[in-house]
């Protein structure tokens, strides 16, 4: 059978199992429940909470308790010496590396085969199948897929394991098909030092004929103005007249969408965003153009969601998929076939439906800005800055906010450090427009903006380019999964970040 033929005969049965899950959500999320203690019944972990004499879910929440990174890290750092067995029966050998967005420690998330081959490669070729569905006419696997990844390094504790960004260990372990239409090569991909990586990958890239990129957008395009630097191209489909698919992710797309735009001209690109997380991937755009994602039923988690009130809590509620309401954060909780049980991720969502479920990920539990009541999320933020930039045709490199607290009788307020591509035509205006979208968006922030009673106008201040990758690289966190911090509730972040600029 020709290649492409087969490629269609597969595409065509995972669209159908797709389907099956969209029309029948609670069963398929009651088969992975099951099948997940079934096969960690026998692990140190199942057998603490007895997970061979649960037959409810009912039973399986009462019994196991949330955690997070701490309650796991003791098995973690067992797991990274050699022992097995403990939270998934299958060897842990690869651990992905993620700093998180407001804490400069590490994690390292463990990352089963089973993790990678029914979860994270599930999620990679979903996509494509998406996209040959959407574009029939597609001639991807004609040309070279760029791959902008993070880096690895063998574990110092152990010769046959090793940590790293969870791209990287994707891309040290994808199969041979897909590899032979990688770029550039894996030496370059793997590379720790960010910024000669960055040199290397354009120069290595630059003449291959790409038609798919997948990473991060903010790095994605530091690797891409440096083509267009080495090649002196007005735009990317000068050098790649091919390409025709970013599949993005880590951040959101929003505060990027435009800086691709610019220069990668035309409509013939395809953009498409995956959920993807160290711990696992939950969900895929499923439609082209659309402002959400596809939850994926099918790879290996088990979902709950915690009402935003709940965090904190000693005994925290969890709804299950059938409870949940459009329109309304949660705090995902999974049960993963990476061996994380009833674990908090970190991540908002946001329902955008229920039939089939689509969300939005609206922000991190610990980024936002709440010093007076406020409540404003990312997605506010995110959304605040994008108008701001239709009003004034400005482009957003990256922006931070964060609280001014009350002195006296001087009222709060919030203050931005926003780098741009292209400057606002109007400064003012852009602090307006930015201020009256948050104001639509968060009756809470309206509320406390009303008659500047509690919050005073946002302040936003102009970095030079440069600002915010001079302050990643001190910190060691350039390229990857590294990311800023969109919103912090203390200063600590946003004073680093202007004092260089106000020096």
């Amino acid at each position: 059978m020709p290649l492409n033929a087969l490629f269609g005969f597969l595409i065509k049965k995972r669209l159908q199992q797709i389907e099956l899950f969209r029309d029948h959500p609670h069963l398929a999320q009651l088969e992975q429940f099951h099948s997940l203690l079934r096969m960690a019944r026998y692990t140190e972990w199942g057998r603490q909470f007895d997970y061979a004499s649960i037959t409810t879910v009912d039973e399986y929440r009462e019994r196991v308790p949330i955690q997070d990174y701490e309650s796991v890290k003791p098995y973690v750092a067992r797991l990274r010496k050699g022992e097995q067995n403990l939270l998934w029966p299958t060897d842990m050998k690869w651990f992905a590396k993620s700093s998180g967005t407001t804490s400069d420690r590490s994690k390292y998330i463990p990352v089963s085969r089973e993790a990678l081959e029914d979860c994270h490669y599930k999620g990679g070729k979903d996509l494509i199948a998406l996209h040959y569905q959407q574009r029939p006419e597609s001639k991807l696997y004609q040309g070279m897929s760029l791959v902008v990844g993070g880096s690895s390094a063998i574990e110092h504790l152990r010769a046959d394991a090793y940590t790293g960004d969870l791209s990287a260990i994707i891309i040290r372990n994808l199969p041979v098909w897909v590899e032979v239409r990688r770029t550039p090569v894996i030496e370059t991909a793997l590379m720790e030092n960010w910024e000669e990586k960055i040199e290397r990958m354009a120069r290595e890239t630059m003449r291959e004929d790409v038609r798919c990129i997948a990473g991060v957008p903010s790095w994605t395009l530091v690797l891409l103005h440096r083509i267009l630097e080495l090649t002196g191209k007005r735009d990317i489909l000068q050098v790649w007249p091919n390409l025709e698919l970013f599949m993005h992710g880590g951040v959101s797309f929003r505060p990027y969408r435009e800086q691709f735009r610019e220069i990668i001209p035309g409509e013939q690109m395809n953009y498409l965003e995956s959920y993807n997380a160290s711990e696992g991937s939950f969900a895929i755009q499923d439609r082209s153009g659309a402002d959400d994602m596809l939850l994926m039923l099918d790879y290996g988690i088990f979902y709950e969601f915690m009402p935003l009130s709940e965090l904190g809590a000693k005994s925290p509620r969890t709804l299950l998929l059938h409870e949940v309401e459009p329109d309304v954060s949660y705090a995902p909780v999974i049960s993963t076939n990476g061996g994380l049980w009833r674990y908090l991720p970190g991540d908002t969502v946001r329902f955008t439906s229920v039939k089939p479920y689509r969300i939005q990920v609206s922000g991190r539990t610990k980024s936002f800005i709440n010093a007076f009541g406020e409540e404003l999320i990312v997605d506010n933020a995110d959304r605040g800055i994008e108008a701001a930039c239709m009003a004034t045709g400005a482009i957003v490199r990256e922006y931070t906010a964060a609280p001014v607290f009350m002195d006296g009788s001087a009222r709060g307020g919030h203050e931005w450090a926003v780098e741009f591509e292209q400057a606002p035509s109007d400064p003012d205006r852009f602090t307006d427009a930015l201020d009256a979208a948050m104001r639509a968006l968060n009756s809470d922030y309206d509320a406390k903006r009303r008659g500047d009673m509690a919050l005073r106008m946002p302040v936003v201040h102009a970095v030079p380019r440069g600002t915010f990758h001079a302050w990643m690289r001190e910190r060691g966190k350039l390229g990857g999964q590294n990311k800023v911090p969109r919103l912090c509730n203390d200063r600590v972040l946003i004073e680093s970040i202007l004092a260089p600029a106000h020096a």
